[in-house]
């Protein structure tokens, strides 16, 4: 089981092991809501998560899009979201708590990067998806 939470600790979660390899994506949304270069997260089932403690704490900024960020309302930390599938959960890699044997295997949305981003780690580059 791999555990993880906010800046401030409290929202906790975890989830189910074994978990998937990593996606970075470099749109210029994913951007902002990091202030990187990237949102370097991983996408489990639904069944794989679990809240651990301050869920009610959690609120949603969504854009006409459909773009969705979940943060706790006490630190302005991005936590994980049920994804608009319904049976998916999103989850940001920089949350858990210990190192997880993950890896970045695609880059998203490279075409629209930012132009002091570089790229060296080997993995798939996707203009778009």
């Amino acid at each position: 089981m791999a555990s993880g939470s906010c800046l401030c600790g409290k929202v906790g979660f975890s989830v189910e092991e074994p978990l998937p390899d990593l996606y970075q994506c470099h749109c210029s949304l994913c951007r902002k809501v990091t202030g990187s270069s990237n949102n370097t997260a991983l996408v489990v089932p639904a069944r794989q998560f679990r809240w651990l403690r301050g869920e009610d704490l959690i609120r949603s900024f969504v854009r006409e899009t459909g773009y969705r960020n979940d943060f706790c309302t006490v630190c302005g930390g991005t936590v994980p979201n049920l994804m608009r599938n319904g049976d998916e959960m999103w989850i940001p890699a920089g949350l858990f708590d210990e190192p997880i044997p993950s890896r970045v295997v695609r880059h998203l949305f490279v075409a629209s990067k930012a132009e002091w981003d570089e790229f060296g780690d080997g993995a798939d580059m996707a203009a778009q998806q």
